[in-house]
């Protein structure tokens, strides 16, 4: 016989209920649905993805010939008849699982194009390889971080600029304190320039790596036209964001023989060589916006702050070692526009949105700018309003030359035959794939959000417990 109605004990259920908080009642509601089970696999698969895409729709796979059904998958089973799939956002500030996977993927990338594997030959360690750094020029003083009690700027006899604000800072700052990055004088400072260099800084990496090939052509004594014939330049840039906002670049630059990195460069192309026309290019490289009078014409070239370092195996006194190289590229690459002085993580569409925007007054103003020169005819081809929220830089954080390593695209793949192991293979000659899919959603709920962080952090440890027991065998075994 079913149990009696017990209404004392409804009632106390309803307000214990009431009590929950939005988040907890979303959770009882999903632990409760039949196909909770099947929705905790799904978001274990995505790695605790904290806004994930949701598709609906199926995979039909047939004989071309027969019509027979060799493998078929539907989401009218699934819960929500929704299928899961990352975002693969790279920042940590959207998603932190998606942005821990890509960096690892860059990091992999990167150390490829070092050392070898993921089809990368592991003789471009023999090649001429540096680390190069390249900034922006100065747009006015900042305010600087400063190591044993030096000053920040330090001035005797307390000049000021036209504007009455003091040159100097008698202030020792530390690299987290807030007006590091900051004008001394945010109406001295150039953000017209700023946002210039921003906006042509993929042009003027375009020229620099063409005054390269140029300066070493010219030292081989080959007409630049030829210069495949003897070596090719492989590359892989990060483009980072100073305290100051302003981009500066990150690149690993190595020589390859004319069939890549299988084969070696002329034996004329050495390490010192690679220098001298990386030094060579930085100082001649430039270009020039368009005449205007709302701003002037200026010449936008490198900024003086230049480093180019040896890249080795293993840490020397001279040079870096490639997992270094690779773990400071990999770091990068997840970061946040909020947490890098890069403006926003989203696009702007107003200055409504400039003015409310959660940034500092320095960044509002470089956003402020490139919403003014965006109105401007002669810079439309700029779309800086468009890339406001980026300060007018729309470059990519990350780039590669083809021959440099593998892809994102490859890794992935690696990373599914790794999950889902051997298959039998449906694809053949008589096969023919139907595809049906639609995005329907994205995003969690409040109690899926807290289920699916949990999950995520979970999945993070087991992976540092993995790495250090590995680490640990390693050590163990000599």
């Amino acid at each position: 016989m079913p149990a009696p109605f017990n209404r004392s004990a409804e009632l106390e259920r309803e307000k214990r209920l009431r009590l929950l908080s939005d988040t907890d009642r979303d959770i009882i509601r999903l632990v409760n649905d039949p196909l909770f089970p099947r929705w905790l696999e799904q978001i274990k698969a995505v790695g605790g993805c904290s806004h994930p895409v949701y598709l609906s729709g199926s995979t039909i796979t047939r004989n071309a010939l027969t019509g027979e059904v060799i493998s078929s998958y539907t989401t009218a089973t699934e819960p929500g008849e929704r299928l899961a799939v990352r975002c693969r956002n790279r920042r940590a500030s959207v998603c932190v699982p998606c942005s821990r996977l890509h960096a690892g993927d860059t990091f992999h990338l990167v150390r490829a194009g070092l050392s070898g594997g993921k089809s990368v030959p592991d003789t471009v360690q023999e090649r001429p390889r540096l680390f190069v750094t390249l900034t922006a020029p100065a747009f006015g003083p900042v305010h600087r971080a400063t190591e044993d009690g030096e000053l920040c700027r330090p001035r005797r006899d307390g000049p000021v600029c036209e504007h009455g604000r003091p040159l100097g800072c008698g202030l020792v700052h530390s690299k987290d304190d807030h007006p590091v990055g900051l004008p001394q004088c945010g109406a001295c400072y150039d953000y017209v320039g700023q946002v210039l260099w921003h906006a042509h800084a993929g042009r003027l990496w375009d020229r620099f790596t063409t005054a390269v090939r140029r300066h070493l052509a010219s030292a081989g004594g080959i007409p630049r036209s030829r210069l495949s014939d003897h070596l090719v330049v492989s590359f892989a840039k990060v483009a980072e964001f100073q305290r100051r906002a302003a981009v500066h670049f990150h690149a690993v630059v190595r020589l390859d023989g004319p069939d890549g990195p299988g084969s070696a460069p002329a034996a004329w192309a050495s390490e010192e060589l690679l220098l001298d026309a990386v030094s060579h290019a930085v100082a001649s490289s430039f270009v020039t916006p368009p005449e205007s009078d709302a701003y002037g014409t200026e010449r936008l070239g490198w900024g003086a702050q230049f480093d180019a370092r040896p890249i080795r195996p293993f840490n020397d006194d001279d040079g870096l070692s490639d997992e270094a190289v690779a773990a400071y590229v990999a770091k990068y690459v997840s970061k946040g526009a909020a947490e890098t002085a890069a403006g926003l993580d989203y696009r702007v569409t107003s200055l409504g949105d400039i003015h409310a925007a959660a940034v500092n007054d320095h960044i509002r103003a470089l956003m402020g700018t490139c919403w003014r020169l965006g109105g401007l005819p002669e810079l439309e081809h700029l779309r800086l309003r468009v890339w406001a929220h980026s300060l007018g830089y729309r470059g990519h954080i990350l780039t590669k030359s083809r021959r440099y390593s593998t892809t994102y695209a490859a890794l992935r793949a690696d990373r599914a035959d790794h999950l889902h192991g051997d298959t039998e293979a449906v694809d053949g000659p008589d096969a023919v794939t139907e595809l049906a899919w639609r995005y329907v959603g994205s995003g969690h709920t409040p109690g899926a959000a807290q289920l699916a962080a949990g999950i995520a952090e979970d999945l993070a440890q087991n992976r540092e417990i993995a790495r250090e027991m590995a680490a640990e065998e390693q050590w163990s075994n000599g």
